[in-house]
């Protein structure tokens, strides 16, 4: 399955996107291009300020499941860089 067939599937859903840098940007999937460029509604970046970098990973979101983390008092340790 290439990404852009799995990336259909989310349109208008809820995701999560983690750059390869680390950072989580959750939006709405509105759409895609050949070369993975994403448009996201409603976007808003967790932890780390805004800038633009290559996408690493996109995943559906629970917005369930998501509305009951209590964000302000997790932590986790900073997820390391990816390497290809």
């Amino acid at each position: 399955m290439s990404l852009g067939t799995g990336l259909e599937t989310l349109v208008d859903q809820t995701i999560s996107v983690i750059t390869n840098d680390g950072r989580n940007i959750v939006g709405v999937l509105k759409g895609f291009d050949q070369a993975t460029n994403i448009i996201l509604d409603e976007s808003h970046e967790r932890v780390y300020s805004t800038k633009a970098d290559p996408i690493s990973i996109v995943g559906e979101l629970d917005e369930e499941l998501d509305a009951h983390l209590d964000l302000s008092s997790l932590r986790a340790h900073p997820l390391k860089p990816v390497i290809h």
